[in-house]
C-alpha cells in the first residue's frame, strides 16, 4: 500500500445524502464538499458517487454556484448507504516488480527481464459492517468492489481463518515501505465485533500479506466522541517515511489526556521497519468541540494529503493556527487548505474519513 502523498491519479468521494449523519445540521455539509472538491479538482481527477440522477444535478447545481464545478469532476451513480469512502471503499494497492523466471544457475532467464506483477492496480475489498455499530451498511458494502471495477482494479477479498476480513481504511496508517500503525481499541478490543477469530499476531500477518507492511506500531486508545473504536486516523498520521504527527492534550484534566499521552509514549519507543527510531511531531488537540451536549472527535490528525494541497480540518479553536503552522512545515511543497469542518464534524468524521486516494 503506498503512503498517501506518493502521487494519485484520482480522489474518490461520495455526494452527501444521509441527513441522519448529521441530525439537525445537513443544509452547510454539501456547501463543505463543494469547497473540498474545488480544491481537489484543480490538482487531480475527483471521482464522484452520487446515489441517483436527481442526486447528481443537485450536486452539479450546487458546484456551479461554488465554482467548483470542473471537467475533472466523474460523476458515478450507485446507492450508498453513508459517505465515509475511507472505511467502505477499497484499498488501492501498486504491483511490485517480481523477477523473472530463473535459471539452472538462479540467473534470470534471457527471455525475460525484470517486470511487474500485471498492468492492472489491486484493490483491497476488505468486509464493511458499519463500524459493528448500524444496520444500514448493505449498499456500502458493495461500494468497494464498484470503485475497484471502475478503476480497472483487479479485486482482491481478504481472507483470516476462511472468513471474509473486516478493516476500514481509517484504522490504519502506512508509511509505504513497510510500517503500518494501527489501534488495539479498533482491532483488539472485545467490543468492536469486526474480526473475534482474529488476535494480534493474525492482524500483523494479514497486514504483510495484503498491505506489504511486516511491521505494526500498536497504539492503544482513540480520542473522547469517535464511534469507531478508536481509529488512528484521528490520532496518529505518516507524514513521511520516517515521521509521524501524533495529537496530544495538554490539559491533565482532560479525557483524552492520559490516552494520547500513552500513545505518544509509545510512538518514542517504537522503531520502523528498518529498526530505526521515529521522529514524533506532537500536535495539540483543538478545544473542545461540542454539539447537543455531546463531545465531537474533533482532530487535526484527519487530513487528507492530495496532489500539491493538504486538506485540513479547522474547528474556529485558537490551535488552529498551530495545526496549520504545523501541517505547513512538515508538507512544504504543498498548499495548506483549511476546511471549516465545525459543522462537519458533527458526522463523527472530516476530510480522511470522507476521502479515498487512488494512487498513480
Amino acid at each position: 500500500m503506498p503512503a498517501e502523498w506518493e502521487p494519485h491519479s484520482a480522489t474518490w468521494l461520495a455526494w452527501p445524502h444521509y441527513q441522519d449523519d448529521w441530525p439537525g445540521k445537513f443544509e452547510p455539509i454539501p456547501w463543505v464538499y463543494a469547497e473540498i472538491i474545488r480544491n481537489l479538482a484543480k490538482q487531480e481527477r475527483v471521482e464522484l458517487i452520487v446515489k441517483d440522477a436527481s442526486a447528481a444535478r443537485q450536486a452539479r447545481r450546487l458546484l456551479e454556484r461554488a465554482d467548483a464545478l470542473s471537467a475533472n469532476i466523474r460523476f458515478h451513480r450507485w446507492p450508498t448507504n453513508r459517505i465515509w469512502l475511507r472505511d467502505s471503499g477499497c484499498i488501492f494497492l501498486k504491483p511490485l516488480p517480481v523477477l523473472a523466471r530463473l535459471d539452472s544457475r538462479g540467473q534470470p532467464s534471457p527471455r525475460q527481464s525484470k517486470k511487474s506483477e500485471g498492468a492492472e492496480p489491486l484493490a483491497l475489498k476488505f468486509h464493511f459492517n458499519a463500524w459493528a455499530k448500524y444496520s444500514n451498511w448493505r449498499y456500502d458494502d458493495k461500494i468497494g468492489s464498484l470503485i475497484a471495477r471502475a478503476a480497472h482494479a483487479r479485486e482482491i477479498r481478504p481472507l483470516s481463518a476462511g472468513a471474509r476480513m473486516v478493516l476500514e481504511g481509517g484504522s490504519i496508517d502506512v508509511n509505504g515501505v513497510g510500517t503500518i500503525l494501527t489501534t488495539e481499541e479498533c482491532l483488539l478490543s472485545k467490543v468492536q465485533e469486526r474480526n473475534p477469530h482474529m488476535a494480534r499476531v493474525h492482524y500483523e500477518k494479514a497486514f504483510a500479506d495484503y498491505l506489504g507492511a511486516s511491521h505494526t506500531i500498536w497504539l492503544g486508545r482513540g480520542i473522547d466522541g469517535d464511534d469507531t473504536h478508536g481509529h488512528v486516523d484521528d490520532l496518529t498520521r505518516f507524514v513521511s517515511r520516517d515521521t509521524v504527527v501524533t495529537m496530544v492534550e495538554p490539559d491533565a484534566k482532560d479525557v483524552n489526556h492520559a490516552p494520547l499521552r500513552a500513545n505518544l509514549r509509545r510512538l518514542q519507543a517504537a522503531r520502523d521497519q528498518s529498526g530505526k527510531q521515529l521522529t514524533v511531531v506532537e500536535l495539540p488537540m483543538p478545544q473542545s468541540v461540542v454539539f447537543a451536549g455531546r463531545r465531537l472527535p474533533a482532530s487535526y490528525a484527519n487530513f487528507y494529503v492530495a496532489n500539491g494541497v493538504v486538506l485540513a480540518p479547522v474547528f474556529n479553536r485558537s490551535n488552529d493556527r498551530i495545526a496549520l503552522n504545523a501541517l505547513a512545515q512538515l508538507f512544504p511543497t504543498r498548499t495548506i487548505v483549511p476546511i471549516y469542518s465545525g459543522d462537519f464534524i458533527w458526522g463523527l468524521g472530516a476530510m480522511h474519513c470522507m476521502t479515498q486516494q487512488q494512487p498513480a
